[in-house]
């Protein structure tokens, strides 16, 4: 399978120098083409306040470029939105999922209870991340998070319709249904982290932060002792080389992997 790496938009919040990207996948694969996350879509676009809170617009500072949409990337590269069978998402959030309705025709993936969480919100800070409006017209299914295992960590297997290298390993603590995404590309395993942490230093030795991308994460998380111990696990992971790890917000692994 060929991986591209994408920006699906980019943000400047306030104190965090060269701001941060959306980091998505476009994945070629015998049976059509497989995204993982859409960052902000046309809709967000060409109407910004319908589904960006004017909470988040002040924090996040989204650029918000044509060109970084994820459709128009699509058709950058010859195909059109019905050839994206299925969208993989690490969780729902708004500059995650912005783009599902520029693909109306994909089988969008996310754990149960994410979409629970999303549905059916328990808190204030559940309500204000999940817009009602990116998800209408959005055809969902939905996959628990449990599996088989994977360098340590439980992953979702066999999902019907991907090719069999394509995994959902939950990743709980950002959001209730977080996961992230395991791809074999041409050079071995990537694995989408989605936001289980912010800055690549979190996972090195030592490790490193930013303080503002410190304290959004803190203020975003839902479970703070599964969100710390996923850190933990993905450091372990990434000193054993058997897998590329990166996030969704750092601009510098993005640079490299593209």
């Amino acid at each position: 399978m060929k991986v591209h790496h994408l920006n699906c938009a980019t943000m400047r919040p306030p104190l965090v120098a060269g701001g941060i990207v959306a980091h998505c996948l476009l994945i070629e694969t015998d049976q059509g083409l497989v995204l993982v996350d859409t960052g902000f879509g046309t809709n967000e676009v060409t109407n910004p306040k319908g589904t960006i809170d004017p909470l988040s617009r002040t924090l996040l500072k989204p650029v918000l470029d044509i060109n970084e949409t994820a459709i128009f990337q699509v058709e950058k590269r010859g195909y059109g939105a019905e050839d994206v069978r299925h969208v993989l998402l690490t969780h729902l959030d708004l500059d995650h999922a912005g783009g599902l309705r520029d693909f109306p025709n994909a089988t969008v993936h996310v754990l149960d209870t994410e979409l629970e969480a999303a549905t059916s919100p328990r808190n204030a800070k559940e309500r204000a991340r999940y817009p009602k409006a990116q998800r209408e017209g959005v055809n969902f299914q939905t996959h628990k998070a449990e599996g088989e295992d994977w360098f340590g960590f439980e992953a979702v297997k066999n999902i019907p319709g991907l090719p069999e290298d394509v995994l959902m390993v939950p990743l709980i603590g950002h959001t209730r249904g977080h996961t992230g995404i395991a791809v074999k590309g041409e050079d071995g395993w990537l694995l989408h982290a989605g936001d289980a942490y912010f800055y690549r230093g979190e996972i090195e030795t030592p490790p490193s932060n930013i303080f503002a991308l410190k304290l959004t994460a803190k203020q975003t998380e839902t479970i703070r002792a599964q969100r710390l111990s996923n850190v933990e696990r993905l450091k372990e992971l990434k000193t054993t080389g058997e897998a590329e790890i990166f996030c969704a917000h750092d601009p510098v692994e993005l640079a490299r992997l593209a």
